[in-house]
């Protein structure tokens, strides 16, 4: 596994000390960032946010108990929280759900010291950079009045299947939702490839996600700079003007930088 898909991958794991405490990493961070005190992590109670440093690097870690089950949801939340509002300011290689270590030395040992080059190089690109999540979701009732004044056939089903039973037009039902999914399909490409154009001056790197929802009109993770910030904001704006009523736009972030600490 490289240091970057670490950064992005799962939870890692090494054997924890069968009694006492862990070490829960969340992300690495230059190591000259300074965490306020009263920090908290994940656990209960939650454990102190503290720095493992190795040389240009360090790792955010807190103590957890060697045997708690972790994945809760509260954990995740905490997890996606602190690693959130570390990237507002400063660069971080997040874990997407964290690594847990036998102790500080382990994380040195087994993670600051073999990758510090490859993690230190990937601080860099992203510095001075944060994530956001771009979501666009077709309004059901729009989507539906678009497909079926754009598409015969699915406007003659439609027709064919007002005040009939389930049962007597089954066929007809299965077709016309075979008709809405495959349009949609084809619009959502469309779609995508109009925010990635959209978007792609107002920020360094975009990657598509996949649907998050049967309705969703894109789904785009952008890298921004910022001082680029406003100007990414108002882009989105507009296409979210744009589309009124047709696409619901949900900007999300700033975030950690999910989708670009793996993709190499």
């Amino acid at each position: 596994m490289s240091p970057r898909d670490r950064a992005a991958g799962a939870e890692e794991t090494s054997p924890a000390s069968v009694n006492g405490s862990a070490s829960y990493v969340y992300g690495i961070v230059p190591t000259d960032v300074e965490v306020e005190p009263g920090t908290e992590g994940v656990g209960e109670p939650a454990g102190q946010v503290r720095l493992v440093s190795f040389g240009q690097i360090a790792a955010l870690v807190s103590d957890v108990e060697a045997d708690r089950p972790l994945g809760r949801p509260r954990d995740l939340k905490a997890h996606q929280r602190l690693l959130d509002l570390t990237a507002a300011e400063v660069p971080v290689l997040p874990f997407r759900f964290g690594a847990v270590l036998t102790d500080a030395d382990a994380v040195v040992e087994e993670l600051l010291k073999p990758y510090h080059d490859q993690f230190a190089d990937a601080l860099q690109e992203v510095e001075g950079r944060t994530q956001y999540v771009v979501n666009g979701r077709y309004d059901e009732h729009a989507i539906l009045r678009e497909i079926l004044r754009e598409n015969g056939e699915a406007a003659d089903l439609r027709q064919q299947i007002v005040g009939r039973s389930e049962d007597a037009t089954r066929n007809e039902r299965m077709r016309l939702g075979e008709i809405i999914e495959g349009t949609i399909a084809d619009k959502r490409e469309a779609d995508t490839a109009a925010v990635v154009d959209e978007l792609s001056d107002v920020c360094e790197q975009l990657v598509v996600r996949e649907p998050a929802h049967e309705r969703d009109a894109a789904h785009v993770a952008a890298l921004v700079e910022r001082g680029r910030k406003d100007e990414f904001e108002q882009a989105v704006d507009e296409l979210a003007r744009r589309w009124s009523g047709r696409v619901e736009v949900r900007l999300l972030g700033p975030m950690a930088p999910y989708d670009f600490v793996g993709t190499s």
